[in-house]
């Protein structure tokens, strides 16, 4: 083959009752595409959750919505047959169908399409993809890699459309299975174990670039009983300080972006060889940068140092991982003790974090989980000069709560992915919205 094959990725749709762009970036599709840009492949990029959507959809978006998060545009749909009598309204989040099907007529034929995948329950975006792939490029090879791929693979097999479903971390496996697909004769690379030896995600392919997507790690080193970190990434890597700086230094002069959003699961592990390194080369090079952590801290990380270091350096997105205040032998992580909260916080507070600037997350509908501890938790935060931010608990296959899942919950979670929706509360004995907007009040700081 003289010339170098079209390879197509795509980002999917998101099917669900809600969805937001909360620093969302398909940025594992991203690391791969610069592989594949390494090895000489010409790459074309459709990500169906582009934010604007279109000249007529975007000016009707409320202010403020075309920054760097934002409201996804909802076009209704029926609700799926196994969810149908719920009170509320599904839809398809993301670009419209007529703006996808365009996109699929300026793409060349390709040799392959790589299709990723996100929560298992918005499995039908990528069945949705895949049917208009079909249609449009019968006979080309579809790929299908992600969380939804790794954690529901013989779902994915059977039902998703795909020709081949990958599990796992994708960049050891792509470019034999492209040679393989393609007939593109480069010599494959070894895989490499050093993250700092991988390209940087490829994020020119991105049509909105106000956001640079950021991990300094991989994996995560605890094993809490709700997350699938670990089996997404068994193992635990660090990059080196100075590496994460130039990256940094590269996207600021390139892109001409501040705002930086953290991907890792455990920022703040070796925080002061790590994380606070990073931060003083950014401010040793005079970077003006933002900085945000979606993925939520740990807290018991958080001390006076950091705090002063993470106030210091122009962190504006505090989140805190906190699952629930109750603590005692069924406490769902080992990475909250008695006394972590009030530490972080007072740390955070005295290096001049106000309440509006600290969101701890808690996770509702856990199963066995009591509306009483929920309460007790919102109130403790916000006494404690914090903003409660609710994380509606979604079961995932394989993790350790996932057999008390299926225990106590209504639906019948093993066969059918669209049950692990979390905004259909599976593991409360039923779903109900007074129950749900009493929490939800609660925590926006009104009363019950």
């Amino acid at each position: 083959m003289n010339h170098p094959p079209t390879i197509l990725l795509i980002n999917p749709w998101i099917y669900d009752f809600a969805a937001h762009d909360f620093f969302a970036r398909p940025l594992g599709l991203l690391y791969l595409a610069a592989r594949l840009l390494a090895q000489g492949y010409a790459l074309r990029f459709i990500d169906c959750l582009e934010r604007p959507v279109d000249r007529n959809i975007a000016k009707n978006l409320p202010s403020g919505e075309h920054s760097v998060t934002g409201r996804y545009h909802k076009e209704p749909l029926p609700t799926p047959r196994p969810l149908r009598g719920l009170p509320r309204r599904y839809g398809r989040y993301g670009i419209s169908e007529a703006a996808f099907r365009d996109k699929l007529r300026g793409t060349p034929w390709p040799a392959a399409v790589l299709v990723t995948s996100l929560m298992t329950y918005w499995y039908p975006g990528v069945q949705a993809v895949i049917r208009r792939l079909r249609e449009h490029f019968p006979g080309v090879p579809v790929v299908l890699g992600g969380i939804y791929a790794t954690l529901c693979p013989e779902h994915a097999r059977r039902y998703s459309g795909a020709d081949l479903v990958q599990t796992g971390p994708g960049e050891p496996q792509i470019l034999p299975l492209l040679a393989e697909l393609t007939g593109w004769d480069r010599p494959v690379p070894p895989v490499l174990e050093d993250l700092d030896a991988l390209p940087y995600p490829a994020l020119h392919l991105l049509a909105e670039r106000g956001l640079i997507p950021l991990l300094t790690s991989r994996g995560c080193p605890l094993n809490c009983a709700y997350c699938a970190s670990k089996l997404l990434q068994p193992k635990f890597q660090q990059r080196r300080p100075a590496a994460v700086v130039e990256e940094l230094t590269y996207w600021q002069a390139r892109l001409g972006s501040k705002e930086v959003a953290f991907y890792d699961d455990a920022l703040l592990i070796n925080a002061e060889s790590h994380l606070l390194a990073i931060l003083e080369g950014v401010l040793s090079r005079g970077l003006d940068l933002r900085f945000h952590t979606p993925n939520g801290l740990h807290l018991k990380l958080i001390s006076p140092l950091v705090a002063k270091w993470l106030k210091k350096a122009n962190f504006s997105t505090l989140r805190l991982g906190l699952e629930t205040t109750a603590l005692g032998p069924k406490r769902l992580d080992s990475k909250v003790q008695a006394g972590d909260l009030e530490q972080a916080l007072a740390a955070l507070q005295e290096a001049g974090f106000g309440a509006d600037e600290i969101g701890v997350y808690l996770l509702i509908g856990l199963p066995h989980q009591e509306d009483t501890a929920i309460v007790d938790a919102i109130r403790q935060v916000r006494s404690l000069g914090a903003t409660p931010v609710l994380a509606q608990y979604s079961p995932i296959p394989h993790t350790a709560l996932w057999s008390e899942a299926l225990r106590v919950s209504r639906y019948d979670l093993e066969s059918e992915p669209l049950f692990h929706n979390n905004s259909i509360f599976p593991c409360w004995p039923e779903f109900s919205w007074p129950r749900y907007s009493r929490l939800k009040t609660l925590a926006a700081g009104g009363r019950v």
